[in-house]
């Protein structure tokens, strides 16, 4: 009993220890940016502390808190596609070599095609709707996540697939219970990479053909040359994503990786 108290404590203390370390570094940061920002004083880069008024002022009378609820939901839309088919699509593909020879290439070519005209089409052939700016940020991300699964397919043991078999075990038993679980690296893996791509280019879809979100009211404050506002929004929008790393990815992460222990 006495050994798993330690144990407990000793991981609160990392825990503790950890967050500690990320809001000092956070803490130096702003420091060093409310420093740089009195040094050079030029309206082309605010001080830390005029951006926190801005973004004080935007959440509580202004309409910050719309446009990120709106961006907000484009990104969740964009990114649940996006994690689903593309991880279907990888695990086929990593599971068998005639799908994969057959669609490799097509992975490639989406993987090289730039974004920008990957919207730019969506919204030539199917209009300023929402449903060609969530597809186009899917389909940006789609072949990274396929590509990202296929790589954790590949790396299966399939020594406890074939002892699954062995004892009768339904095929969505062993997909839940064998190979999901070796997956969940590769899935939280994709899930990082994908939501810092998705937001990234949920604003660049906004900026170019919606009427609301974070991209637009980025797009309204650079022609008047807007700073302050510029990154306020863009703090506002970072500091949520960091809070879903922290709230939802990190928790979700440890608690699939406890068969590893």
């Amino acid at each position: 009993m006495s050994v798993a108290i330690t144990a407990q404590r000793a991981s609160s203390w990392v825990a503790a220890s950890a967050l500690v370390q990320r809001i000092g570094s956070i803490a130096l940061f702003i420091a060093v940016w409310q420093i740089a920002a009195d040094a050079i004083h030029s309206r082309l880069l605010p001080s830390a502390s005029a951006v926190f008024v801005v973004l004080v002022q935007e959440s509580v009378h202004g309409p910050l808190l719309f446009h990120l609820g709106v961006t907000l939901a484009r990104v969740a839309a964009a990114f649940v596609l996006s994690m689903v088919i593309g991880t279907a699509i990888g695990i086929v593909m990593g599971r068998s070599r005639t799908i994969d020879a057959l669609f490799d290439s097509w992975l490639v070519l989406l993987l090289n095609l730039p974004a920008l005209v990957i919207i730019v089409l969506a919204y030539v052939w199917f209009g300023l709707t929402e449903v060609a700016a969530i597809g186009a940020v899917a389909v940006n991300k789609i072949p990274n996540t396929a590509v990202t699964l296929r790589e954790g397919a590949r790396a299966l043991d399939r020594s406890y697939a074939d002892m699954a078999a062995s004892f009768h075990v339904g095929r969505w038993r062993t997909l839940r219970h064998v190979i999901m679980p070796q997956l969940y690296p590769y899935v939280f893996a994709a899930a990082r990479s994908g939501l810092a791509l998705v937001w990234k280019i949920v604003l660049i879809v906004e900026l170019l053909g919606r009427s609301n979100g974070v991209g637009f009211e980025i797009q309204l404050y650079f022609q008047q040359f807007e700073v302050t506002r510029i990154l306020a929004y863009s703090i506002a929008f970072m500091v949520v994503i960091q809070l879903i790393e922290w709230v939802v990815f990190q928790p979700l992460e440890r608690r699939a990786g406890r068969w590893r222990q």
